[in-house]
């Protein structure tokens, strides 16, 4: 069973889809639901998912600010749209952000599950690609694989990706986000992230350095970016912490 979630703010189209849609009999567990993109982010902390089936416009956090959150961190996770929005903006927006498919409700049943069949036959492929060799179900040589992305991310924090992350130790990038997880307890883009704010932090007790310049050196393009990942994990912003 693949994991899904469901974002929508109108709680009758959450709990519709969620109790009238056979989820089970095509493949798909709806293990979580969410009512606007930012609950959805924090959601993925807590649960494995493979595929969110999402609304556009929400309070909050739209779906495509969460599209664009999941494809900026490279996350292997399948998006699909349901929208009352038929907008051509929208939907090339959908595209440049990976979005595996767009449906504008009220969507009939037959393409529903057309579309998630689809889906799973792509996921079953990933999976079937994704399967470690014999040697990789060996703890130890697992162990190896997380320590060596570790030392990469670490020596190349300021543009590492999932994927090349991925490269680097010849594994495939779903496999190593799963692996990593499991492994670690927290996400490769989490971790990545708290290895980032390490070095801010370390950087910002050097007066020398200006904050938008430490923001510019962990290659973040938007100091905003960057001052709300430092208020995470330290739980204040780059400049309150310098001025202790």
């Amino acid at each position: 069973m693949y994991k899904l979630m469901i974002v929508d703010d109108e709680v009758e189209i959450r709990t519709g889809l969620r109790n009238y849609f056979p989820w089970n009999e095509i493949g798909y567990e709806v293990v979580c639901e969410a009512e606007n993109g930012r609950q959805a982010l924090e959601l993925l902390k807590q649960h494995q998912v493979d595929v969110i089936l999402s609304d556009i416009m929400m309070p909050i956090m739209t779906g495509l600010e969460l599209a664009k959150e999941l494809h900026e961190n490279e996350s292997p996770i399948k998006l699909v749209f349901l929208s009352g929005y038929t907008d051509f903006e929208y939907a090339k927006q959908a595209m440049v952000y990976s979005v595996k498919n767009y449906l504008v409700k009220p969507t009939v049943y037959k393409e529903l599950v057309e579309v998630f069949q689809g889906l799973k036959m792509e996921l079953d492929k990933e999976r079937s690609k994704a399967e470690p060799r014999t040697e990789d179900e060996d703890p130890k040589q697992e162990n190896r694989y997380i320590a060596a992305i570790k030392k990469y991310i670490d020596e190349n924090f300021t543009n590492v990706t999932l994927e090349s992350a991925s490269t680097h130790v010849h594994l495939n990038h779903s496999y190593t986000s799963k692996l990593f997880k499991q492994k670690t307890g927290i996400t490769f883009m989490d971790y990545v992230i708290q290895v980032k704010m390490q070095k801010a932090a370390e950087l910002l007790a050097d007066p020398a350095y200006k904050t938008y310049e430490i923001s510019e050196l962990l290659g973040y393009t938007n100091p905003h970016n960057f001052t709300r990942s430092f208020k995470r994990i330290y739980g204040k912003s780059p400049r309150d912490y310098r001025n202790g």
